[in-house]
Formats: structure tokens, C-alpha cells, sequence
């Protein structure tokens, strides 16, 4: 509904009238939309997901205005180059998960590996979070580029007809949608790890006393 500016009259938001005065309403005009900018919200896909903003808090709907706006700070020069952003779902969601989500294979092993390896050379497994808050700072930037480079390499090639440009970027864009559940499983079997662990308490450690068995060395009898 909108309103009119002379009567106050609601309307509804087809009329090009005021039903009461006969007032030409005014209607905001929209720029159309570059087919630039629609390849990339193609490639993001139309998979809703949950997106944070500062003014509207988190909501559930389809990601692509918050990446272009966010890549809009990637192009404000005339060569791309990074600026600081934060996401969410990178930070707060296991990393690995988050770019395998996004088809970004090669990252999604780098935070498989990195982690572990790191907390397995430093012996403080805190380092993950370390890890976690370089996934949020980069993620919107690894994204941008990652898309910018598979539409360089589509448009290598010869021109393609829109039905076939629209299956090129359903295929290398978009989501994986078993990654949610393999995220599900994931944490699921992290849970019980941590149970388990809660529940047989601390290895003992020292001597063993006469008499006495150390409970690894009857696990290991039976």
C-alpha cells in the first residue's frame, strides 16, 4: 500500500491514482539490474540462508544482496583489492564446512588440515579459534574472488546461449546441500566425543601404586 501525498489516502501499491482524490501518486522508479550483477547473483544461487546485519540482526533469505554489498568494498578502486569485512557463518560455523558449503574445495581443506596440524605443532588446541576468526575476517574476500575467477574462465570461452551460461553457473556456483548434514553428523559425533571423555574423566598419571592396576593396562588385557 502507499500512500497519497495530498490526502493521505492508502492505496493499493498498482494504482497509479488517489481512489478519493484523483492525485497522480508517485512511484519510486528502480533502476534495472545490469546483467553483470545477475550472472553473479546466479552463480550465489537462490538457496536462502541466514544472514546478519547490523541494522536488521539475523534473518533467514536468500544470501546474494549481502555478498554484493559486501563485494561492492572489494571494487571501490579501480583494481580490486581487499577490505575488512566480518562473516558470520564462517566464524561460527566450523570453517571447513562453511567453504566445502560454497564449493571452494581447495579452501575447505586448507581449515580441514590447518587446524589440526597447527594444534598438533604447537600443543594448544586454542589455536582453532585462532583459525576461525581469519576464516570470518577472509571469507567474504576468498568468496568474491572465487566467483570472479570461475565467470573469467566461462567467459574464455565462446558465447553461450543463456540457457546454457544459466547450467554453467548452477554447476561450479551455488550450494552443496549434504554439507548440512554432514555438519550435523559432524557435531553430533564431536558431542559424544565430549561426553565420552567427560565421563572417564583424566587418565591418572605416576606411579602405580602395589597391588594396584593402571585401568589402561587392563583395557589392553581384555
Amino acid at each position: 500500500m502507499k500512500a497519497c501525498e495530498k490526502c493521505a489516502q492508502m492505496n493499493p501499491d498498482e494504482a497509479l491514482v488517489c481512489g478519493q482524490c484523483a492525485t497522480p501518486l508517485v512511484t519510486e522508479t528502480v533502476a534495472p539490474e545490469s546483467d553483470e550483477t545477475r550472472v553473479w547473483r546466479s552463480f550465489i544461487g537462490p538457496q536462502k540462508a541466514i544472514v546478519f546485519s547490523f541494522k536488521r540482526g539475523w534473518s533467514w533469505e536468500r544470501p546474494d544482496d549481502y555478498y554484493l554489498q559486501q563485494f561492492k568494498k572489494f571494487t571501490t578502486g579501480p583494481t580490486s583489492r581487499f577490505s575488512l569485512t566480518w562473516h558470520w557463518p564462517a566464524f561460527l560455523v566450523d570453517p571447513f564446512l562453511w567453504f566445502l558449503y560454497r564449493k571452494m574445495y581447495l579452501y575447505a581443506l586448507i581449515y580441514a588440515l590447518g587446524p589440526v596440524l597447527s594444534a598438533y605443532l604447537t600443543g594448544d588446541f586454542t589455536v582453532g579459534f585462532v583459525w576461525r576468526v581469519m576464516a570470518g575476517v577472509s571469507a567474504n574476500y576468498i568468496y568474491y574472488w572465487h566467483i570472479k575467477e570461475h565467470l573469467t574462465e566461462i567467459r574464455k570461452g565462446p558465447p553461450l546461449a543463456p540457457a546454457v551460461l544459466d547450467e554453467q553457473l548452477r554447476d561450479r556456483g551455488g550450494v552443496q546441500t549434504y554439507v548440512l548434514w554432514l555438519g550435523v553428523v559432524l557435531y553430533i559425533m564431536l558431542f559424544l566425543i565430549v561426553l565420552q571423555v567427560i565421563r572417564e574423566g583424566p587418565i591418572p598419571t605416576g606411579p602405580v601404586q602395589p597391588g594396584k592396576v593402571k585401568p589402561t593396562a587392563v583395557r589392553m588385557t581384555l
